[in-house]
């Protein structure tokens, strides 16, 4: 038998699994564990459709509407939850919300861990857990206010962080995995006239992945390059994907029970990067924690670094038998706790591939969409998760709510017309994103911008705007208006300037 409830003066039939009754708290109502079922009767609404990790899509599509997903099977499994895909149904992780023909917005979302999924169609918004434990937080109101109030139920349930990790400068977007010793060291000189506050190592230091440990382009050890930023006036940070290993690393080689395995006892492919599919690691496992200990306290206490960028973190939660059965997203919780015992309170993690619930309380930023790149879009790609400028600001923009829990990264904004394809309007859209997060990053070295490009990045490094939301897409930033709904027409063509 449905149960009707109040939200906002207006009634919603909802019906139960749970015995307990629903909770009045501020903004909505607390829901008990179990599935959940919302008859709405907003009908044909716009559904908001939150992403498994920092790389699903995200964003708001009509129910009449074709889903959105990833079509790719093989990039669902690196960028995506493949376990709950839909094709034909309206699906989110953790959160959904509907709004109706008055703008009025329904939002459902867990309070907890048990790898929540919901689903909407002209009827029912529905939710429910792998593992049923955690409660469910049901508001109706105005989009920013049931988005706001979730967030602190979000707060107070599991934890959130105000740590802010300044303006960071990260390697990969101008070497990728050609990073040496040598050019970095150019760099340091040069970013010390700079206002940055960080210089993060990306992926390209290592050994390979699994096998953390510098390579032959750092003969001087990390050490002594974490010495020289740090006496450059700025933080070391670096790249690491702690959860996953490559098939060929020694550490797979060596320790092959440390690879988590399905039922069949295969080792779990949990994504594919590098030219091949990569390994989860069972995160339960003793000798994979006193690994990952053992690594992070390496990269902390003996080289130095402040910063650390958790990637590929959502292979923790990868569907496998685990050794002690733990439910997937607690051993990912479990695991970043574990992180940030062995690195300290000071430490600032930012997590990228990252899950929100089970990581909130644990990092202190987390990426809000897929990679960026120095093109706005990709002709040959119609995937809603690949490395592109307009799929990094669309899931940024509809991840903002998220900024009261932890930083929201929006990835690296440009200024460099070097190796460079975005026109200035785009780039423009990468800068002021960056600035209503909070979160400003870049990646061009000193050396490839021309004065006016350098001049540009200076005062922009310099400024910390007010940032005024005053609808979903547009925002004043510094007093000027920014409107992004242009930036959401995918094939549009933009002006240079």
């Amino acid at each position: 038998m449905p149960l009707l409830v109040d939200l906002a003066g207006r009634t919603f039939a909802v019906e139960l699994t749970g015995p307990e009754p629903p909770s009045p708290v501020p903004g909505g109502l607390i829901l008990p564990p179990g599935r959940v079922a919302v008859l709405h009767g907003l009908g044909d609404a716009l559904f908001y459709r939150h992403g498994q990790n920092s790389w699903s899509p995200c964003g708001w599509r009509r129910l009449s509407e074709t889903p959105l997903r990833i079509a790719s099977p093989e990039r669902r499994l690196t960028a995506d939850d493949t376990i709950w895909d839909d094709p034909s149904r309206h699906h989110s992780s953790a959160v959904a919300a509907l709004q109706g023909p008055d703008g009025q917005v329904l939002l459902l979302g867990s309070l907890g861990l048990g790898t929540p999924r919901l689903s909407a169609d002209h009827d029912t918004l529905a939710a429910w857990c792998e593992v049923d434990g955690a409660p469910w937080f049901v508001a109706y109101g105005p989009e920013r206010e049931v988005f706001s109030r979730y967030a602190e139920q979000l707060a107070a349930h599991l934890g959130s962080s105000n740590r802010r990790a300044g303006n960071v400068w990260c390697t990969w977007y101008a070497y990728y995995e050609g990073i040496t010793e040598e050019v970095l060291t150019k760099d340091i000189a040069e970013l010390a006239e700079l206002p940055f506050d960080v210089v993060q190592v990306d992926d390209g230091w290592q050994v390979g992945v699994g096998d953390w440990e510098p390579n032959e382009k750092f003969p001087s050890g990390l050490r002594a390059l974490t010495e020289r930023i740090t006496a450059a006036g700025m933080s070391a940070g670096l790249w690491i994907a702690p959860f996953i290993v490559l098939p060929t690393s020694t550490i797979a080689r060596q320790h092959p029970d440390y690879v988590l395995r399905d039922a069949a006892g295969q080792p779990v492919v949990a994504g594919n990067n590098w030219g091949t599919g990569y390994w989860a690691l069972d995160l339960t496992h003793p000798g994979v924690q006193e690994h990952l200990s053992a690594v992070i306290h390496r990269a902390v206490h003996e080289w130095g670094f402040t910063y650390l960028k958790l990637d590929f973190i959502n292979a923790g939660a990868a569907p496998g038998v685990r050794r002690t059965g733990a439910p997937r997203e607690q051993a990912y919780r479990d695991a970043l706790a574990l992180i940030r015992q062995a690195a300290g309170p000071d430490v600032y993690l930012l997590g990228s591939g990252g899950l929100l619930l089970p990581s909130l309380g644990l990092v202190d930023g987390l990426r809000s969409g897929p990679d960026v790149a120095p093109l706005w879009t990709n002709y040959a790609s119609e995937d809603p998760s690949d490395a592109m400028a307009y799929n990094a600001v669309v899931n940024t923009l509809h991840r903002l709510w998220q900024s009261p829990l932890l930083e929201v990264d929006p990835d690296v904004a440009y200024f460099r017309s070097r190796l460079n394809l975005l026109t200035e309007t785009q780039m423009g859209w990468l800068q002021d994103l960056a600035a209503i997060c909070g979160f400003k990053a870049v990646s061009d070295p000193p050396s490839w911008l021309t004065p006016e490009e350098l001049e540009r990045l200076t005062a922009y490094l310099s400024e910390r705007p007010s940032v005024v939301q005053e609808g979903r897409y547009r925002f004043r930033v510094g007093g000027r208006e920014v409107d992004f709904s242009a930036a959401l027409h995918r094939g549009q063509q933009y002006p240079i300037s």
